[in-house]
């Protein structure tokens, strides 16, 4: 790890695993090579096990988590087609913003900020919808939403309409298990809980919503069908489309083996724990947490700013006196929540132990 070892990095990236940096580092292949296909193929493989899933276009994106929305929304919506998008946070904001871009008829369903999607209320939202797509862990708000409650319910009702979820904050953190859930689409970022820099986007598509993709979307970069060509050779052999981020995709897949050596419950289980122990130092200190109590993040914790608390002097000192890094909130809430990010390497009760310490410092309690 660097010598400047920030503890925290709020909602935005987590440090890395050590095996992630050291993968940056290696001697760069060309992305051709075979022995980068290679790692390329295992890359995809260890994604279906962190997914839960067997589908066979699972393939880390070249871009950010918000590729993965993009490329969702992109291959996926035609123009006119009914998206029912749960809208609780900025996330859900943004998916409103890139399916309205693609042409799709959007149907909003807007919640309280800090409170989970309700399934009963996107399912009275429209009647036939193509897509119903919302945000499992919803990085402005700190909030767990029940995609799995979600997706059955959907499918229960409708056999046509695909669901889509932005795991972005959660996929390496919480449990997320695309299958036995039903999703049809998921995508997210490398730079949260999976603890490797920001640049990818793990992405996944069932057969069924593969059946259903767009021909040929209005976008050449993120047009799955070429992608797909080059990642698995599935037009009959590897097709160039773009040059991939070898030492991106080197890096995320030494963090997958590190993640499936260390065990996914575990993983999960160390990132409860972790959050567990936040939520019940701040509350001690007298803070209040923002999130629904039964519905928040562990990796991802909100806490609303004490009154008369200046929140970007605190954030300042945190960074300049304790190398600790914590974010704000978003929007309305800018000023009044503050974000704390416990993902990856940080998920650990010597990192809450540091955060809580500075905190009790900076406030005075």
């Amino acid at each position: 790890m660097p010598l400047l070892d920030r503890a925290l990095l709020g909602p935005g990236p987590s440090n890395p695993y050590p095996e992630a940096t050291l993968a940056l580092a290696a001697p760069l292949l060309g992305h051709l090579d075979p022995e980068f296909l290679r790692t390329l193929d295992s890359t995809c493989a260890r994604l279906r096990r962190v997914w839960g899933t067997e589908n066979a276009r699972t393939l880390p994106l070249s871009g950010t988590g918000s590729i993965g929305m993009e490329a969702a929304f992109a291959n996926f919506a035609r123009p006119g087609d009914v998206v029912v998008v749960g809208v609780n946070g900025l996330f859900g904001e943004r998916m409103v913003d890139v399916a309205g871009r693609y042409g799709a008829e959007v149907v909003r369903v807007d919640h309280d900020w800090g409170r989970p999607v309700d399934t009963q209320r996107l399912l009275d939202a429209h009647p036939e919808p193509s897509m119903v797509a919302a945000v499992h862990a919803e990085t402005s708000t700190g909030v767990r939403s029940d995609i799995k409650e979600l997706a059955r319910a959907v499918h229960a009702r409708d056999q046509r309409a695909l669901v889509l979820a932005d795991c972005v904050t959660s996929l390496g953190g919480i449990e997320v298990d695309i299958d036995s859930w039903g999703v049809d689409i998921a995508y997210s970022g490398t730079q949260k809980c999976l603890g490797v820099a920001p640049g990818l986007a793990p992405f996944t598509v069932s057969e069924r919503a593969w059946d259903r993709r767009v021909q040929r979307p209005p976008t050449w970069y993120l047009d799955l069908n070429l992608i797909g060509a080059y990642v698995d050779g599935s037009s009959g052999g590897r097709t160039y489309h773009h040059t991939a981020p070898v030492a991106m995709i080197a890096s995320l897949d030494a963090a997958l083996g590190r993640i499936l050596d260390e065990g996914l419950e575990a993983v999960h289980e160390r990132h409860h724990a972790a959050g567990r122990l936040l939520h019940e130092g701040l509350v001690d200190l007298g803070l209040e947490l923002f999130a629904a109590e039964g519905h928040r993040l562990p990796e991802l914790t909100t806490v609303r700013v004490p009154e008369g608390v200046d929140s970007a002097k605190v954030r300042q000192v945190l960074l300049t006196e304790y190398g600790i890094e914590i974010g704000a909130g978003v929007g309305a809430f800018a000023s009044s929540v503050w974000r704390i990010g416990l993902m990856g390497h940080n998920a650990r009760p010597d990192r809450v132990a540091l955060v809580l310490g500075a905190l009790r410092a900076v406030l005075g309690r």
